[in-house]
């Protein structure tokens, strides 16, 4: 193995690893022996995108699909980070679009019109990402995970009958396929069975809880900074309501929350209690570190990601509803 392809497979098993600095210091050597190829600046891009700067990344994706205008995967990691988190759905719906031409498999088809019909979810154009989601290659493919990501498709475009063969039998070929569980328990509890949605969730649950941290995740105290951050970042009219509450800080809701409806993949449950004279409110943030990291994806997202579902939380609890402020109490993060 020659020395440039050595530092490129070094990066990427560490790029994989969640270490993000570790990553880009072997692509920089990298660069260093070649500066005009595409995959060393694609494991640059990757590896910004990992650390959270999604404009140093969409530079080196940009160059190396400058470099090699061919380069699919350079192409679908842009569109990535141009859905999230810039939320620029045409941008990323035209580099899927780029990408399809020089797609040749099933499945790098499959991966260019699946990433298309995200993009076009995010941008609202449901009746295009449904005529997107019909030139999908005819199964099966060679990796079964696609069984999986075209159900999930189909549920988020609301075709719950055409999602749930897909879903149940991504369950089949992997009983330890967290998000096929987590799907299969939201088509459940949209068709009515109360009872087999809180069976799927609970394993989903449960499958959530017994996996390591995502690569990259930050200590327990360095997500209990990342919690104080997000609470102190927040805008003012939302912060009053959760400045005095009390924090706790776990991994994932609790199994006998979940029973009793709570989203196994909360990031974030508020819970209030009325006081004695009625009049205001004592408030409970609970806030679920591995959820909060599945969401974000990487850990320069992590705060982003929670300072929205604050928000939205906030929102849900005090805002859309006639609720007092809450009384001052002595926060903790535990």
């Amino acid at each position: 193995m020659d020395q440039l392809s050595a530092h490129l497979d070094r990066g990427w098993d560490l790029a994989q690893k969640g270490d993000a600095a570790g990553a880009s210091a072997c692509a920089r050597r990298a660069l260093e022996l070649d500066p005009q190829s595409p995959e060393v600046h694609n494991l640059l891009g990757y590896t910004a995108a990992l650390a959270g700067d999604s404009d140093e990344a969409l530079e080196h994706y940009r160059q190396a699909i400058a470099l090699d205008e061919t380069y699919l995967e350079a192409m679908l990691n842009a569109a990535e980070v141009l859905m999230n988190p810039l939320g620029e759905w045409d941008e990323a719906v035209q580099l899927c679009d780029d990408a399809l031409e020089y797609a040749e498999t099933k499945e790098e088809i499959a991966d260019c019109i699946l990433l298309r019909v995200d993009a076009l979810l995010g941008k609202g154009d449901d009746a295009e990402a449904k005529r997107s989601m019909a030139r999908l290659p005819e199964p099966p493919f060679e990796n079964g995970s696609y069984t999986f990501l075209i159900g999930r498709a189909f549920y988020e475009l609301a075709e719950s009958e055409k999602a749930l063969p897909f879903i149940e039998e991504a369950v089949r070929l992997d009983p330890e396929h967290a998000d096929a569980h987590y799907y299969l328990g939201l088509l459940r509890d949209d068709a009515g069975d109360g009872r087999g949605a809180v069976e799927s969730f609970l394993r989903s649950r449960a499958l959530d809880a017994s996996r390591p941290g995502a690569p990259g995740a930050p200590s327990p105290d360095g997500f209990v900074q990342v919690v104080k951050r997000s609470l102190t970042g927040l805008d003012a009219l939302l912060g009053r309501y959760v400045r005095d509450a009390e924090v706790y800080i776990v991994d994932v809701p609790g199994a006998e929350l979940v029973v009793d409806g709570v989203d196994p993949r909360a990031l974030v449950v508020l819970d209030t209690r009325a006081q004695e004279d009625e009049d205001s409110v004592a408030a409970r943030l609970f806030v679920y570190q591995r959820n909060v990291e599945r969401a974000a994806g990487t850990a320069g997202n992590l705060e982003a990601e929670l300072a929205s579902a604050l928000e939205r939380e906030i929102t849900s609890a005090f805002l859309d509803r006639e609720v007092p402020e809450p009384t001052a109490d002595k926060s903790q993060l535990n």
